[in-house]
């Protein structure tokens, strides 16, 4: 489809996150099971629900569009996915924490590009004055930004915890190499 105008580039974009998300659905399911901690299993649970009612939310622009509901592949996010697969066979071995800081790293890379290719679409609903693909993307939105903050808030507290645990344990062995 040749972008002409304003409302061409909008149908790009959700065409482009519809397919997105989809595929992100998927990859929450394996980024779910790669994971060890609990609340970090339950995030990723959380946000695969969320962005399956983020693919129903982009049907429901497109139509409001007069638009036919399809997605137009979406290479970036199959890079991105791709990226999370190779970290969550790098990290196998790795001390759960950093295994789950890993799998945090590449969902929140995810986040990131949604967060910018949302902003985009309600930069384009705005001007294109769509309103209530406005109201259903900012939604979106939203969302993405919660779950971004919520996996930064539970790298944090893996990564105090992996690094105070390591910390006393390196001061135990010193100590106990002190004392021979």
């Amino acid at each position: 489809m040749p972008i002409t105008a304003v409302e061409d580039l909008l149908v790009d974009e959700l065409r482009d996150l519809l397919d997105a998300e989809k595929q992100l659905v998927k990859a929450l399911g394996k980024m779910t099971k790669a994971a060890s901690d609990d609340e970090l299993k339950k995030a990723f649970e959380s946000h695969r629900s969320e962005t399956e009612k983020q693919v129903e939310r982009l049907g429901t622009a497109l139509e409001t569009l007069e638009q036919p509901v399809r997605g137009k592949t979406c290479k970036a996010m199959q890079g991105l996915v791709k990226e999370g697969q190779e970290i969550i066979e790098q990290a196998e071995d790795a001390p759960e924490p950093l295994a789950d800081a890993a799998l945090i790293a590449a969902a929140q890379k995810v986040e990131h590009y949604e967060i910018a290719s949302y902003g985009t679409a309600c930069a384009l609903a705005e001007i294109a004055d769509e309103q209530d693909v406005l109201e259903l993307l900012g939604q979106s939105l939203d969302e993405e930004k919660q779950a971004d903050e919520k996996l930064t808030q539970i790298c944090q507290r893996l990564l105090r915890d992996f690094t105070g645990l390591e910390n006393e344990s390196n001061r135990q062995g010193a100590a106990k190499a002190a004392s021979r």
